[in-house]
């Protein structure tokens, strides 16, 4: 089996008996070797020629393979070097780690042991080319905010991103669970004028109503149960800087005359404290829901939206951005190929075929997460189509009619019935089911709570468990 083919290794060694030895092991299992017999030799012949590794004794007649090591680490930090000797020590071998040497042998050694080494070795080699093949890939359509995608539509948002960033206008970020509100909150911050200043977020969904208010503007010693000591509020953290507000449509109606009020007059009380503080903090907010329909029910102050919507930015679903996927895929096989460990060159056709046709009613986020699930369960190097097979038999992908069958059940009857069918879809997973129907996790939990008090469904999970 020629476990090296196709790969080129650089031998570094004085003694020709040690040169013949390695040149005819390495041949044999389909590798080029490139034979030098000084470190002075082997810089300068590596100028011309690409290898995949070098294997360099430490003792040579001029220059030393441990200052070999420290001029390749130089000119080409990534290509791995091996170094061997037969006067091993401690302390040699501790100076060549510290130099960067991928790995260390004393001779004599056995051929079977250098080969492990080599193969582990060109794979490193063969990695980092690879990542650094679909850093290419993806640089075209990777901007300077860190988001990628090059169609028409993500083409508009970096313009508006580019546009209203150096302003100090409150920006509203509206989008489905899962397209990249909060990315584009920080790229806002990051181009701004604040820059320098902290980048504060709040999830109004996930803190507990009784302490919201404490959260956002802090509080002082004693001012109720438990507060042993002042608290910075997130506000306060804030200043000078950038504070986003993350699906603010989950503030509770008795907080919002209070986030009114620190939006527009730019100043705020400590709970407990009758001292005025200032606030010098850009307002960012994001919703996964109509924010018009939702003062239109009575769920949102009209005046606060009013303050927050200045400059609206709607984030188109994955699903009207298709031409996107590929980016988003490659960059995602990237990031976890890389945490991995894995060598993944790329995707097959049949399985961007899946990608491209399915739905993603979880967006970008469901698309990373699949992509991630497929990297660690690969064997081999590339994704294949039998890695998205859970997409092609999504219930949720599939159901062609979900209003079927329907006819004759009340409004209230038809959500719960569609709300149980998703979680049963998505496994009783919470957070799944809550991204799926495009609702708070907190919202989630009250229909279910109200549908067991009801008795129309049964669980056996703690009220808070979130199912994540």
């Amino acid at each position: 089996m020629n476990l090296f083919e196709g790969r080129r290794i650089a031998v570094v060694d004085d003694e020709r008996l040690n040169q013949e030895m390695l040149e005819e092991y390495l041949t044999r299992n389909g590798a080029e070797v490139e034979l030098f017999s000084s470190a002075e030799d082997a810089l300068k012949g590596l100028e011309s020629i690409e290898v995949d590794a070098v294997v360099t004794d430490i003792k040579l007649g001029g220059m030393s393979g441990i200052e070999l090591l420290r001029s390749l680490r130089v000119r080409y930090p990534e290509l791995p070097v091996l170094l061997m000797t037969a006067y091993g020590t401690i302390e040699s071998a501790v100076a060549a780690m510290y130099e960067g040497a991928f790995y260390y042998l004393t001779k004599p050694f056995k051929l079977k042991e250098f080969g492990v080494l080599i193969n582990r070795a060109l794979e490193h080699s063969h990695l980092v080319a690879e990542n650094d093949r679909l850093k290419r890939e993806l640089s075209a359509h990777t901007n300077s905010h860190g988001i990628i995608g090059g169609s028409f539509k993500m083409r508009d948002i970096l313009s508006l991103i580019d546009t209203v960033a150096p302003t100090s206008s409150n920006v509203l970020v509206l989008g489905e669970s899962g397209t990249g509100k909060e990315m584009v909150a920080r790229a806002i911050h990051q181009k701004s004028l604040r820059a320098e200043g902290p980048f504060v977020t709040v999830n109004c969904a996930a803190m507990p109503e009784g302490l919201i208010e404490s959260e956002l503007f802090g509080h002082v010693r004693g001012s109720f149960t438990g507060a042993i000591k002042d608290y910075r509020g997130k506000f306060e953290t804030a200043d000078n800087g950038t504070i986003l507000l993350d699906e603010v449509s989950e503030m509770p109606l008795t907080l919002q005359p209070k986030l009114l009020r620190v939006i527009q007059e730019r100043e705020y009380f400590r709970v407990g404290s009758s001292d005025v503080r200032k606030a010098n903090v850009r307002v960012i907010a994001t919703s996964n829901r109509n924010l018009e329909e939702e003062v239109s029910a009575g769920h949102f102050r009209q005046d606060l939206y009013f303050r927050l919507n200045v400059i609206p930015l709607q984030l188109p679903p994955l699903r009207d951005r298709k031409e996107d996927i590929q980016d988003l895929s490659l960059h995602f096989v990237n990031r976890y190929a890389a945490e991995c460990k894995k060598d993944i060159k790329g995707i097959t056709e049949e399985a961007f075929g899946v990608l491209l046709s399915y739905s993603w009613p979880g967006n970008v986020r469901e698309l990373e997460n699949a992509i991630e699930r497929a990297v660690v369960l690969s064997t081999t190097g590339e994704l294949e189509k039998k890695h998205f097979q859970h997409l092609l038999g999504s219930s949720l992908q599939t159901q062609s009619n979900p209003l079927s069958g329907t006819s004759g059940i009340s409004l209230h009857d038809l959500e719960k019935k569609h709300i149980l069918a998703t979680l049963s879809a998505n496994n009783n997973n919470r957070t799944r089911t809550a991204e799926v129907l495009d609702i708070s996790i907190r919202t989630l939990r009250n229909k279910l709570n109200e549908y067991r008090a009801d008795g129309s469904f049964i669980d056996d999970r703690d009220d808070t468990d979130l199912g994540e």
